[in-house]
């Protein structure tokens, strides 16, 4: 018999988000296609931005929250000589000073004060709340919009290629969208600069275009971004929205419309092998785990542990901290772990 729509079976999917669909989006579509609500994905991307997009069905949405909290990689594209209301192409033009040309040199200086650890002002369109309100929706409702700035690792921020000089054509400003800014139409010289970004949750390389395009004294917006990783989920893993239709018309028997549909899933345990480190449990901790019960290690056993797979809990409370997979000996992925303080604790029995 078919499972029911509201116990999927678990896993994970990785898409490469096409431009113009807002993640939700994909969840949307994913979930007409695997006939479940129980659909969530992680790590936002903008309606503009393309590529690696991590969707977990049933259980696996439990994941997402550490899949959100991976390091990312992007590819981007920085036009200098525009500003805009959105910090990228989706946006209107509030600024447009002009870059005839741009050094390599000046470009290495406006950059460099923008790797390491930082204090980063996020993008005045995000889903930030404030007052309990997304940041986008004030700030298109033409209301001041101020967000304090939030600490981001940039572990990497490399120009691909020499600055390029281009010419972009500037359509009048919409006042209802760009409120209290007019630029005037026409062409305006720019420079193109292809990056390469490696950074934590929760940075906005849109805020990186900006800040280097302020730096400059000619403002800057995207005007291409791809998520080419999350944690270690490059986007050669990924498929694009026609291919899972594809895959999931082909592999689901025809005459059985109550037939649960096949989705090509990264299963529950393999995903979290993947994720996560692994703590391998004896039989007699395997057995009490499947009941909830976590294995218990002294502070040394788990120290050693730590050391031995390059663990590293976040600096943040202990909530924070990234899981441990559980296995038991036969290899079997019994659930995930997170170090309490100096004890195991379980998060989540598969």
């Amino acid at each position: 018999m078919a499972r029911r729509p509201d116990n999927p079976r678990p896993g994970l999917l990785v898409i490469d988000k096409p431009q113009g669909l807002t993640s939700h989006d994909v969840v949307s579509r994913v979930r007409r296609l695997a006939h479940t609500r129980k659909v969530g994905h992680g790590g936002t991307l903008d309606p503009m931005a393309t590529g690696v997009l991590v969707i977990g069905i049933g259980k696996a949405t439990k994941l997402l929250t550490w899949v959100s909290g991976h390091s990312k990689e992007y590819r981007a594209t920085i036009r200098f000589g525009v500003a805009t209301n959105t910090d990228d192409a989706e946006g209107v033009a509030t600024a447009a000073v002009g870059c005839a040309s741009l050094s390599e040199e000046r470009l290495e200086a406006a950059l460099a004060p923008l790797r390491g650890d930082i204090m980063q002002v996020p993008s005045t369109v995000s889903a930030i709340k404030v007052n309990g309100k997304r940041a986008y929706a004030l700030a298109r409702a033409g209301e001041d919009v101020e967000l304090a700035a939030r600490p981001v690792r940039i572990s990497r921020l490399e120009v691909l290629q020499p600055p390029r000089p281009a010419e972009c054509i500037l359509e009048e400003s919409d006042a209802d969208n760009a409120p209290g800014f007019q630029v005037p139409s026409g062409p305006v010289r720019v420079v193109d600069v292809d990056v390469v970004v490696e950074c934590s949750s929760g940075t906005y390389v849109r805020a990186l275009a900006r800040d280097a395009g302020e730096a400059l004294g000619v403002g800057a917006h995207l005007t291409a971004l791809r998520r080419t990783r999350v944690g270690d989920v490059p986007l050669e893993t990924a498929m694009t929205l026609e291919e899972l239709s594809a895959a999931v018309e082909s592999a689901t028997p025809e005459g059985e419309p109550d037939a649960e549909p096949v989705l090509p899933l990264v299963p529950l345990g393999e995903a979290a092998r993947t994720m996560f480190p692994s703590l391998l449990m004896t039989e007699a901790e395997a057995g009490a785990f499947a009941h909830g019960q976590a294995p218990r290690r002294s502070r040394g056993e788990l120290a050693r542990w730590a050391t031995e797979v390059g663990y590293h809990p976040d600096n943040g409370s202990e909530d924070e901290a990234p899981p441990i997979t559980a296995v038991a000996p036969d290899g079997t992925v019994l659930g995930l772990l997170r170090i309490d303080g100096t004890r195991l604790r379980t998060v989540l029995v598969f």
